[in-house]
């Protein structure tokens, strides 16, 4: 048997996009890929590895691109050194995200970086997610240091709950992602929480 024909990955992604925008999740199959971009079954298995590191490829690079827009907000923010306007800036991000590209944030809605690391995607899938959420994690602490001048585990942890859990609690359970009072209560709610430091650890 032939070894499967390579085609380019970017373009195999930008056609796996589609499909998942266009049917759903459930509906990005490799076959399904292999039909839109005429490439064969083998040639994307060959690219992905399995359907869950396909899920991951595409999913990654949507949350690189979503990433580096957060990073691009924080940093405009902070132009000023207003330390509370860049936190402000990255809890409301993935609204000001969904403005802009309202598809984009569907696909990384649809599923969670955990969904995507338990289907066992593969080595090097598996490698780029935990890159994005070391990326994540880097922004979370330069956020802390930069608030309260800490680092610690509290800190990151508060700042976790006003970047990732509190728009995932008001953000995504509003009847549109850019819900103008949802993302109202969640900069008040951000602004309160910045205002004082975080208790400090509990000692070991």
């Amino acid at each position: 048997m032939g070894r499967p024909r390579h085609y380019d990955l970017d373009e195999l992604l930008g056609h796996a996009r589609t499909i998942w925008l266009e049917r759903g999740v459930d509906g990005l199959t490799i076959r399904a890929l292999s039909a839109a971009s005429g490439a064969s079954n083998g040639a994307v298995y060959h690219a992905f590895g399995s359907r869950a590191g396909l899920l991951a490829g595409v999913w990654s690079q949507e949350a690189g691109r979503f990433l580096a827009f957060q990073r691009d907000r924080v940093r405009e923010a902070r132009l000023d050194g207003d330390a509370t306007a860049a936190l402000v800036a990255a809890a409301l991000a993935p609204a000001t995200y969904a403005t802009d590209d309202a598809d984009g944030a569907r696909l990384l809605l649809a599923v969670t970086a955990d969904d995507l690391l338990a289907a066992d995607p593969g080595v090097p899938a598996r490698t780029r997610l935990l890159e994005l959420q070391q990326e994540l994690g880097a922004l979370l602490a330069d956020l802390a240091s930069v608030l309260w001048g800490r680092r610690d585990r509290t800190a990151i942890t508060v700042v976790r709950h006003c970047v990732v859990t509190l728009p995932g609690a008001l953000l995504l359970n509003a009847e549109e992602h850019t819900d103008p009072l949802a993302a109202y209560s969640l900069e008040h709610a951000v602004r309160g929480i910045a205002s004082l430091s975080p208790p400090q650890p509990s000692p070991v």
